[in-house]
């Protein structure tokens, strides 16, 4: 008989704080949930990302949207106005403390199957992980541009936690790219595991409260080509 696969990550989550999920058990687990037939529209909205230009270190190479949902206990998800990201420097230091307005996720993104079912299954895994049923929802889609004589930075900010409940890291697409690590930490500093997002649907789940996480830098394979990351991340936060 086939493993849950629900139940495995649920499992996993509890025991460690962290998942790494790779492809085939993540597209088991959203199948039910109506994500994977629209996927590859999903995927091609990343090529219609802004320029991030908040960044504290000068760097040109993140392009992002940014979306807010909310759900009550029992209702459906749905989306709130636009409005600005913000975390506060205890969590963010490098960009934390201002609020950064970014081109709104669209509409027919956000109202789309595939990000609905991804909401949808994250919902379940984290309301079963908490017991929480109130929550603010952040969705960002971050493209991470690396050139020859730059590298990218999936996590400028290093190690660290995002001052949410929950996170889903989902990788979109990687192209020409070399390195790009994920490494989870203690939160006195002890690494616990390391490993890359290297498949469109892998993924790492993490409770925040328990872990921190950062991404290393990101090369080009091939200088003469152009090279990007391309990843969905959720957060779930009560409120």
């Amino acid at each position: 008989m086939r493993a849950d696969p629900f139940a495995e990550l649920s499992t996993a989550l509890i025991d460690q704080g962290f998942v790494h999920a790779p492809a085939a058990t993540m597209r088991a687990a959203l199948s039910p949930y109506g994500v994977l037939p629209g996927w590859d529209a999903f995927a091609a909205s990343w090529d219609d990302l802004g320029l991030d230009t908040y960044m504290a270190d000068g760097g040109r190479y993140r392009r992002r949207r940014h979306a807010v949902f909310l759900a009550d206990p029992d209702g459906p998800i749905r989306r709130d106005a636009h409005q600005p990201h913000w975390q506060s420097r205890d969590y963010n230091a490098l960009n934390g403390g201002i609020q950064r307005w970014f081109d709104p996720v669209l509409p027919e993104i956000g109202d789309g199957a595939a990000l609905r079912g991804i909401l949808a299954f994250c919902r379940k895994l984290f309301e079963a992980q908490s017991g929480a049923r109130n929550w603010k929802i952040e969705i960002h889609q971050f493209r991470i541009e690396a050139r020859p004589d730059s590298a990218g930075k999936p996590t400028p900010e290093g190690a660290h936690r995002d001052g949410v409940d929950h996170v889903l890291v989902l990788m979109v697409a990687r192209t020409n790219i070399a390195e790009g690590t994920t490494t989870i930490h203690a939160l006195d500093g002890t690494t616990l595991g390391s490993f890359t997002l290297a498949e469109p649907l892998d993924a790492a789940l993490v409770d925040d409260h328990r872990v921190a996480h950062g991404v290393t830098p990101v090369r080009p394979l091939d200088p003469a080509l152009p090279a990007h990351r391309d990843v969905l991340v959720v957060t779930f936060a009560r409120r």
